[in-house]
C-alpha cells in the first residue's frame, strides 16, 4: 500500500466550502450550522447551488458538480464540507477532476452517501479525508456534542485516538490503514477504481435502513472479491434500523456479520462509535491506525 497525502491541518481563519452533492437540504437546517463553524473560527463559503433542488437531489449533476469543482480548484479552500448525505455522490465522483489537489490538497468531509467520495479520494487520488457529521444534525438534539466535536478537532490535527467499549473481551494489537465506510456504497463501488484495496487494512462499515438479507448480500459480494479476506481488523459501527424485510432471517447483525467474516481469523469489533448513531464520532479514512483492545476496552490511535 503506497502512503496516502494527509492535507494540512485547519487553523483559525482558513476557509470551509460547504456544498451539498448529494440530497436537497434546507436553509434553515444549514444556516445554524453554518454559524457553529465560524464561531469555531473558521471563515465558510456556501456552494452557489447548496439549496438547489431538482427531485431529490440538491440541483441537478451538473450543478453539484460545478460546486465540488470549484471548492476542489479553489486553493483558499482548505477544507469541503458536504452538507448531508441521501444520494447522488456516486452519480458525479467519477466526472470530478481532481489534479488541483496535487499542488493544494485539501480535506473532505462527510458520510454516509459520502463514502463514494472518500474511497475515491483515497484510492484514486491518494487523499487522506475524513468521515465525519455533517450540517445535516450539527443541531440536532438526538446527536451528542462530540459529534461536531471531533470533526473539528480532526480538521486542526488534534485527534488522537478513538476509545469505546466492545461488546466482546479480547486481547490483541494490529495496524493498517483504516478504509470503509456505508456498506451500500462500498458494494456500489464493486469493479471501479474506487474499489478500496482492503490488504492488511483496518476495514470499517456501519449501514442503515437495510433488510438483513441486503446485509449478507453485501457483505458476501465482499466477501466474494476478496475485500475481507486479508483484513487486519473488521470494526463494525452503527447499524441503524436494520429489518428482516422480505426474508426473514432470525439471525442479529453481529451473526450476520460474523457468519461472513468470522472465519478468517482476524478481530473483530463491534458498537465502534461511528455512523447513524448519536455517537458518530470522526474518523480518517486512508490514515494509519494502530488498534488495541484489552479487556472490554478499545481504542484506535493514529499513526
Amino acid at each position: 500500500m503506497r502512503p496516502l497525502i494527509i492535507p494540512p491541518y485547519l487553523k483559525e481563519g482558513d476557509q470551509i466550502a460547504v456544498i451539498s452533492p448529494a440530497s436537497h437540504i434546507d436553509r434553515e437546517v444549514v444556516m445554524p450550522a453554518i454559524k457553529m463553524l465560524e464561531d469555531s473560527g473558521f471563515r465558510v463559503t456556501a456552494g452557489e447551488h447548496l439549496f438547489s433542488r431538482s427531485g431529490p437531489f440538491a440541483g441537478s449533476d451538473e450543478e453539484r458538480l460545478a460546486d465540488i469543482q470549484r471548492a476542489t480548484d479553489d486553493p483558499g479552500v482548505s477544507a469541503v464540507l458536504c452538507s448531508r448525505g441521501g444520494y447522488g455522490m456516486s452519480r458525479i465522483v467519477d466526472r470530478i477532476d481532481f489534479s488541483a489537489l496535487k499542488k493544494n490538497p485539501k480535506w473532505y468531509v462527510g458520510y454516509s452517501d459520502i463514502t463514494s467520495l472518500h474511497l475515491w479520494l483515497n484510492e484514486v487520488c491518494g487523499l487522506v479525508s475524513l468521515h465525519a457529521e455533517m450540517p445535516l444534525n450539527y443541531t440536532n438534539p438526538q446527536y451528542l456534542s462530540r459529534c461536531y466535536e471531533t470533526m473539528v478537532s480532526a480538521l486542526k490535527g488534534e485527534y488522537e485516538s478513538i476509545v469505546w467499549s466492545p461488546p466482546h473481551e479480547a486481547s490483541f494489537e494490529v495496524s493498517g490503514r483504516v478504509t470503509g465506510g456505508n456498506i451500500s456504497l462500498i458494494y456500489s463501488l464493486n469493479g471501479t477504481p474506487a474499489q478500496p484495496d482492503t490488504e492488511g487494512a483496518i476495514l470499517f462499515i456501519e449501514e442503515i435502513g437495510e433488510p438483513f438479507y441486503h446485509l449478507d448480500r453485501m457483505l458476501t459480494s465482499m466477501r466474494m472479491t476478496g475485500m475481507l479476506k486479508d483484513l487486519s481488523a473488521l470494526v463494525v459501527g452503527g447499524m441503524e434500523k436494520i429489518t428482516e424485510g422480505e426474508h426473514v432471517f432470525n439471525q442479529t447483525v453481529g451473526e450476520v456479520v460474523m457468519n461472513v467474516a468470522g472465519a478468517y481469523g482476524y478481530p473483530v469489533l463491534f458498537n465502534f462509535p461511528a455512523g447513524h448513531i448519536s455517537d458518530n464520532r470522526a474518523l480518517y479514512l486512508g490514515r494509519r491506525a494502530s488498534l488495541r483492545q484489552a479487556g472490554h476496552t478499545a481504542a484506535l490511535t493514529w499513526q
